[in-house]
């Protein structure tokens, strides 16, 4: 990037007293990159913090923070025309960073912005959820609950583990959903246990749901876990760990849109993100900002 144009972070407050944050900031200024920075104090702060940058001519911003302000980001950057978005970097922060780390972006601050400042962008597409977008993956049932319930606290302390000891509780209680799936050809309608919308790989604190999935392939990756018997459950597990099409318990597409009609209102995550709706089209939008 050229040394005489400005980068801004977009930094989630809940990480502005992070010691390791300051020290990767001010190493950079050192090596003569205007830097500044923004923290965020409430929901709307970041998306309201991209249309400023864009107005004011910068060029690159830093999200920075987890999978949640990465979201929040892109939700900006899509309220603008594509030749006035600013480029986007990402400064991993978060709880699971799962976007972050299935792009192979270091964890490491010093090193995740010396890549966000001085790395080359390239154009990958967005995921829209009727009239809300995603980078990385949209997911419901099991794994929407597993999301929306983990709390913040248990996160902050136990890391990704924090999702893994919710996942063992809900699935004591858990009551599957039933749902209707529409895309390309397809007519996919029964009880299930947790569906995934994917541009991204991984979700959930580190579950790879789609080994296949780039964020640069104009397609989603769509996956449902099917209900099934207690005594076809390692037949699940195998097709779960070893992607196969097509499965019998685990169904996995690849298409450009998908229209999902769960047959009550339900919550479903968006890159963590809770969304309510009754029905959702979701469809990717190819090369839509630059990463």
């Amino acid at each position: 990037m050229e040394r005489d144009k400005i980068v801004r972070i977009i930094l989630n407050g809940k990480r502005a007293d992070e010691e390791t944050v300051r020290r990767a900031v001010y190493q950079m200024r050192n090596h003569a990159t205007k830097i500044d920075v923004r923290v965020t104090w409430e929901k709307g702060d970041a998306a309201r913090m991209v249309e400023e940058a864009a107005r004011e001519g910068i060029s690159r911003i830093v999200a920075a923070g987890g999978d949640g302000t990465i979201n929040e980001v892109v939700n900006g950057l899509m309220q603008l025309d594509r030749e006035h978005r600013p480029e986007v970097a990402l400064l991993p922060l978060g709880t699971a960073n799962d976007f972050a780390t299935a792009c192979a972006i270091p964890l490491d601050p010093q090193m995740a912005l010396q890549l966000a400042v001085e790395g080359s962008a390239h154009k990958v597409d967005i995921a829209r959820a009727n009239e809300r977008y995603f980078i990385n993956v949209a997911t419901g049932g099991f794994g929407a609950r597993v999301s929306a319930d983990t709390p913040p606290l248990l996160k902050k302390y136990l890391g990704s583990f924090a999702y893994k000891i919710v996942a063992v509780i809900k699935m004591i209680r858990y009551r599957h959903s039933r749902g209707h799936l529409i895309l390309d050809g397809i007519n996919l309608e029964g009880e299930a246990i947790t569906a995934a919308v994917c541009n991204g790989r991984q979700a959930g604190g580190g579950q790879m749901l789609s080994p296949q999935a780039c964020i640069d392939d104009g397609l989603l990756d769509v996956v449902v876990i099917l209900s099934f018997p207690l005594k076809d459950s390692w037949r699940a597990i195998r097709e779960i760990r070893h992607p196969v099409r097509p499965g019998k318990y685990v169904k996995r597409f690849r298409t450009q849109w998908v229209e999902s009609y769960p047959g009550e209102t339900r919550s479903v995550n968006l890159d963590g993100e809770p969304y309510l709706a009754d029905s959702i089209r979701f469809e990717v939008l190819p090369a839509a900002i630059d990463l």
